[in-house]
């Protein structure tokens, strides 16, 4: 079908350009075209980042229980925007409830989130929880039902049966049996994107080395220590082609990160991370309903957050990327969702350079998730990361003048969240 009459909307930036709103497509098919940036322009208000607290994320933290261990991370979120908990309006919370196997920890969290008294609300989205705690951070205080808010992400996998807990999340009849846990989901679509584009075993090591390299700038970071590509390569081999290097850690950690609108931005933070624009695709219930090629869940987002925020090269325009790439060959494939280059292309793009630290356009100068999986504060640490680097705070894994960063979130049945972030405000 065609498309409808375009509206003109004063700020667009698509109708500004004569009304070239890009179409939306699903399962390949033209369904109409795109005007969700008309979405953001009709907020009340901006809304940026203006403070961000972790834990110093490691294995095990025995020494803490879950209310502490959120306590930590909220409390330095709080030191560094120099406010009181006070100040905050509201919260909102979340974490892999079904791991730990306890409900309702908007309740009994309240000592070490600080929501006694406020509005206190829980997210729990699968593996992209921490990015959609940012991203209805953002929507809560865009709506201007908040001007601060106190958002936090957390989880002790040291207390959890996490793959009994992914395992059983799925179909018990088309999913479970085959898609059992985390890791052979991966290695199903690590397998298609080897036989469709002749990617090898040794470029997706070289996201591994770039990621462990990168953690050890990081003091936050779980595993920081570098590793080689013979050592991935020959690390132990756990679902044909993953190997134990190729994944993630189990963490235990927290994050919080504190929402503003720009009625008060500013005046807390010198130079506040403004959210530019937000999108998220949760497309499947069921696993083998997906196209593991290039992950269109995060294909189809980035489309539409670059058609609102009006990025068209986003190797060009985007200064640095903190990606939820839970493996190696995530660092390959859906670097090609995310148009920096065509698919099949990621590997010269890793050899050549460009996304380490130093190069056109670095990707998790953090360490990534590859270094640090607290999996509820993830997408959280994501998005955390991203606003530290607009900030100028990130240390010694800075990026020189950013003023445009990307974060991700992925999880669930092959789901991805992105936002985008710019030094500065939105008109």
């Amino acid at each position: 079908m065609g498309p409808a009459a375009n509206p003109t909307v004063s700020g667009c930036w698509a109708c500004e350009a004569g009304g070239s709103h890009p179409p939306i497509e699903d399962g390949g098919g033209f369904v109409a075209v795109d005007l969700s940036c008309h979405e953001v322009l009709k907020m009340p208000n901006r809304v940026a980042i203006v403070g961000t607290g972790q834990t110093h994320h490691c294995t095990r933290r025995l020494d803490v229980n879950g209310v502490e261990l959120i306590y930590e991370a909220v409390g330095r979120a709080l030191e560094d925007a120099e406010l009181k908990m006070k100040d905050i309006d509201g919260v909102i919370i979340g974490n892999m409830d079904h791991f730990e196997g306890i409900n309702y920890v908007d309740c009994w969290s309240i000592d070490g989130s600080g929501g006694f008294g406020k509005p206190t609300m829980k997210l729990t989205t699968g593996g992209t929880t921490g990015s959609t705690l940012a991203i209805a951070g953002y929507h809560m205080v865009a709506s201007g039902m908040f001007d601060k808010l106190m958002v936090i992400g957390w989880e002790k996998n040291s207390e959890s049966d996490t793959t009994g807990a992914i395992t059983t999340a799925f179909d018990p009849i088309w999913d479970r049996l085959v898609f059992a846990g985390a890791i052979s989901g991966l290695a199903v679509e690590a397998s298609v994107y080897m036989a469709t584009f002749g990617v090898t075993e040794r470029d997706a090591a070289r996201v591994t080395v770039r990621d462990r390299r990168h953690a050890c700038l990081n003091p936050y970071a779980h595993l920081r220590k570098e590793v080689t590509i013979e050592e991935v390569m020959n690390s132990p081999r756990l679902s044909d082609p993953l190997k134990l290097l190729d994944l993630c850690p189990r963490t235990d950690g927290a994050c919080a990160v504190i929402f503003a609108s720009e009625h008060v931005a500013e005046k807390i933070c010198p130079k506040p991370a403004w959210v530019l624009g937000t999108a998220n695709r949760h497309l499947y219930t069921y696993l083998g309903d997906t196209d593991f090629v290039n992950l269109p869940s995060l294909r189809r987002a980035s489309q539409e957050l670059y058609s609102k925020t009006g990025i068209r090269e986003p190797l060009k325009q985007i200064d640095v990327m903190e990606l939820y790439l839970p493996y190696s060959f995530a660092g390959l494939s859906w670097i090609e969702a995310l148009g920096l280059c065509k698919p099949g292309e990621a590997p010269r793009l890793l050899w050549d350079g460009v996304t380490d630290l130093g190069g056109e356009l670095p990707i998790n100068p953090s360490g990534g998730v590859i270094s640090c999986n607290p999996i509820g504060a993830t997408g959280l640490i994501r998005c955390a990361e991203a606003a530290l680097q607009i900030m100028g705070k990130a240390d010694k894994r800075q990026v020189p003048d950013v003023k445009i960063a990307l974060s991700t979130g992925f999880g669930g049945c092959f789901w991805s969240d992105i936002l985008l972030y710019g030094a500065k405000k939105p008109q």
